[in-house]
């Protein structure tokens, strides 16, 4: 029996508020949308088939249907998903998009067809069964189409608290103690996601550390008073080692290669 994950209806505001409306979420937006944009290029230059898989308030996806692709949404949480409808009728794009509430597990019998592109984006580390999540997914992807995977990263949790001497919780193993914060349940080891990848038989195209250097700074005003420069300098450095393997998050890109006809 699978998990279908953590369910954000209990917590959809403080999300939104914690997340989309602060520094952090900018610099993830603007170095997801950078990687994205070279992404698309390497896709069909037509209308493409797009599954957000897990797209909470539909952030991203408004702005790939606002490029006139054809976007389905799925969300466990009922609360995201009216959120991602809200927020495509404010944009005039809801005749690109289509929102349903399930587990990702699940979403193969909502699909008509294989998608040529799917993101996945701070959703994996929520999962208890991280592999079965993804192997339902690239199940869902047209050969020759692209997987966009965005999770947290262990290590860069680890840092973080190193960072700031919190030694003891780093010897306990990082407990997840609190079930209502934005505290990912399953922290993900880089090394293990690109070998489930790989075993998948997808070809990983490129590594992205999503804040690099925001979560660290010791004078946290600095994350406001000098947001341009640190932008800039996330975008610089956030392709480059050790600087990837250092990011709270990690996006990495794949493509499921085209089965050529031996016969």
């Amino acid at each position: 029996m699978s998990i279908p994950g953590r369910n954000f209806d209990d917590i959809a505001e403080k999300f939104a508020r914690n997340i989309y409306g602060t520094t952090k979420g900018k610099i993830r937006e603007a170095v997801l949308w950078q990687d994205l944009t070279g992404l698309l290029a390497e896709l069909p230059s037509r209308p493409l088939r797009i599954l957000d898989a897990g797209g909470g308030e539909g952030k991203m996806a408004c702005e790939l249907a606002a490029l006139g692709h054809q976007v389905l949404l799925c969300d466990l949480s009922g609360e995201m998903i009216q959120r991602a409808r809200e927020a495509a009728q404010a944009k005039g794009v809801s005749h690109n998009m289509q929102f349903v509430q399930s587990a990702v597990q699940d979403i193969a019998q909502h699909l008509t067809e294989p998608v040529d592109l799917i993101l996945f984006h701070a959703v994996l580390e929520w999962v208890a069964q991280p592999q079965e999540a993804l192997a339902a997914l690239h199940a869902c992807l047209a050969p020759g189409g692209a997987l966009s995977l965005m999770f947290f990263n262990h290590h860069g949790l680890l840092m973080r608290h190193m960072v700031v001497g919190n030694f003891e919780y780093v010897n306990e193993g990082m407990p997840v103690k609190n079930k209502r914060s934005l505290a990912p349940d399953y922290p993900l080891i880089p090394a293990d996601v690109y070998r489930w990848l790989e075993q998948m038989g997808m070809t990983i195209r490129g590594k992205t550390g999503v804040r690099v250097f925001h979560d660290y700074l010791k004078n946290k005003q600095q994350q406001t008073e000098a947001f341009a420069d640190l932008l800039a300098l996330e975008q610089r450095y956030c392709r480059q080692e050790p600087f990837v393997s250092l990011g709270r998050y990690i996006h990495v890109m794949a493509h499921k290669p085209i089965v050529k006809d031996e016969s």
